[in-house]
């Protein structure tokens, strides 16, 4: 059973069964004159609570104010610089990341949640922090937790130890397959039967 096209689907209950790609979101927004800026996950609900309440205006959309004016594209950051809730992993701060640990340096998920949820700690204990969670790499039992809205990394990672006989290219083939499918959840979840599609 293909997708059916969105001008079918008439429940936010329906719609949450398919996969759908950011873009494809964004669209439907804009044809339906609705808000079709932010994450993926908030076009999802303003779209299901469209299908679920129709005529009705969306709750207001909520933007977090940060409470620090620090400009952290601009400011010349040192090791006492302290991390605000405004913290922007943008060059500057990738940049000084790099002269201070080297060419190895990458602002991975890891670093970067703990870097959000410290606010007050300072720029040094952000670097000790990322050496710390660097180390953890030494472990090869170590697998790095994918975000759940990363759909695609956590099935092909969760197909490919189930397969390992298989490639990566096997894992995107059956992928594609299985976002074509209708879910509970809207959640592609890699089964054992995967593998069994056509």
């Amino acid at each position: 059973m293909p997708r059916p096209d969105f001008s079918e689907i008439a429940s936010g209950k329906e719609f949450n069964r398919w996969y759908w790609l950011k873009e494809e979101l964004v669209e439907i927004c804009k044809q339906a004159q609705i808000p079709y800026t932010g994450r993926k996950f908030e076009l999802r609900d303003r779209i299901i609570f469209m299908l679920d309440h129709p005529g009705q205006p969306l709750p207001p959309i909520k933007k977090e104010k940060a409470s620090s004016n620090f400009n952290w594209s601009k400011a010349k950051l040192d090791l006492d610089t302290k991390i605000t809730e405004s913290i922007s992993f943008g060059p500057n701060f990738r940049n000084f990341m790099k002269s201070e640990i080297g060419p190895k340096f990458s602002c991975h998920g890891d670093f970067m949640d703990w870097v959000k949820s410290s606010p007050g700690k300072t720029l040094e204990e952000a670097i000790l922090m990322w050496h710390a969670l660097e180390d953890r790499k030494k472990n090869p039992n170590f697998k790095r937790t994918i975000a759940k809205n990363n759909m695609l990394a956590q099935y092909v990672r969760d197909f490919l130890k189930d397969n390992t006989d298989k490639t990566l290219k096997d894992a995107l083939y059956f992928w594609k397959l299985k976002k074509q499918r209708p879910t509970e959840t809207g959640y592609i979840i890699y089964e054992k039967t995967d593998v069994e599609l056509s």
